[in-house]
């Protein structure tokens, strides 16, 4: 009996030396694969969002670094487009929930409200069906020039001016509110500057009547 509970204990540290080998050698493969591909992951994303950008925003200009701005509750990364030092469009990253999951777009959006394009960074829709959100050429096309002070941001299935996909309302639906929360966000950000432009010029006025009655 002795015998037999020695090689049972003896079995089991071989089998634990074994395994915590095994999950040793696996996990230091893991860290090398991810340090051999990180930097090409990054690089393609980086390529991805910088082409992201250029696709809705107009041609010339002087783009921004990232920036981070909040709106009801939600961060969104954003860069702006600047023409003789005024802000003349916003680029927003913006994500919503599909019908597949995360569904996250690029929208450009003139500061007169105006959106100038879309383009999808991202997306878990069904093949075929929602995933046609980055193909359907109608669909696609009529973000280009949409006028939010003149047409209304929902699908016309809700009473808005939205053509929605084939057979993908939910997909349709939630496209159109990133859209929305963009427009939104470009429009809080251009208020917010107007208003430090305003606030830059009373500061100038008071400098000058200062000056006046010295």
């Amino acid at each position: 009996m002795g015998g037999r509970s020695m090689a049972v204990k003896s079995n089991l540290t071989n089998m634990v030396l074994c395994l915590f080998t095994t999950c040793l050698v696996c996990g230091a493969i893991l860290a090398g694969v991810y340090a051999l591909t990180a930097a090409p992951i990054a690089e393609t994303s980086a390529k991805i969002l910088r082409a992201s950008i250029g696709a809705v925003l107009p041609e010339e200009g002087e783009l921004s670094e990232p920036q981070e701005a909040s709106l009801a509750g939600q961060t969104y990364e954003y860069y702006t487009l600047k023409q003789d030092d005024e802000v003349v469009a916003y680029a927003v990253k913006s994500t919503v929930v599909g019908f597949g999951g995360p569904l996250t777009l690029m929208v450009g959006v003139t500061s007169d409200g105006v959106v100038y394009n879309t383009s999808v960074l991202a997306h878990s829709e069904t093949p075929g069906l929602g995933a046609k959100c980055n193909t359907d050429e109608k669909f696609m096309a009529q973000w280009k020039g949409f006028d939010t002070t003149e047409k209304i941001l929902s699908v016309k299935k809700d009473g808005g001016d939205v053509d929605a996909i084939t057979a993908s309302t939910i997909t349709s639906r939630a496209y159109t509110q990133a859209v929305a929360n963009a427009v939104a966000l470009a429009a809080s950000l251009k208020g917010a500057d107007e208003a430090d432009d305003a606030d830059d010029q009373d500061d100038d006025d008071k400098d000058e009547g200062g000056e006046e009655n010295d």
